[in-house]
């Protein structure tokens, strides 16, 4: 797969999944939302039912910034299938900063659910991205 080819199929999709390193070093793995701002991958706490404000995968990009996204393709069809990762640096920034409300901005373009209610962040940024990618035609 074409780096352009792998960048656009991760950025149009509608969901990926995030792991961070726990303090005792397990995975953390949770859906977001996301969208891409240049080279950077942004998403940002918003106003859906959370168990807790105080998440963990907030605690542990503060922690130790290394992350991985994923978003995959599944279908019967076997030979549909795919996935691409994007393994960066993550940092959590204030939703009022530019750059946060630049996140923003793209996450309300990409996703119609936000319009009404932006999400009030905070936001993370992950950058210094590396993309890895499997099909299987």
């Amino acid at each position: 797969m074409k780096i352009d080819d792998e960048i656009g199929r991760f950025s149009s999709a509608h969901r990926a999944m995030l792991s961070t390193i726990n303090p005792d070093g397990t995975p953390h793995l949770v859906p977001i939302v996301f969208a891409r701002v240049g080279d950077e991958l942004v998403s940002a706490i918003d106003w859906k039912p959370k168990s807790t404000r105080k998440l963990q995968r907030l605690e542990n990009i503060r922690a130790d910034p290394a992350v991985s996204l994923i978003v995959d393709n599944y279908d019967d069809d076997w030979t549909k299938l795919w996935w691409v990762r994007a393994d960066g640096s993550a940092r959590v920034i204030d939703a009022d900063t530019d750059e946060g409300e630049a996140a923003i901005d793209a996450l309300v373009a990409k996703y119609q659910q936000y319009s009404a209610e932006r999400p009030a962040g905070p936001v993370i940024i992950v950058g210094t991205l590396t993309w890895r990618s499997w099909r299987a035609s």
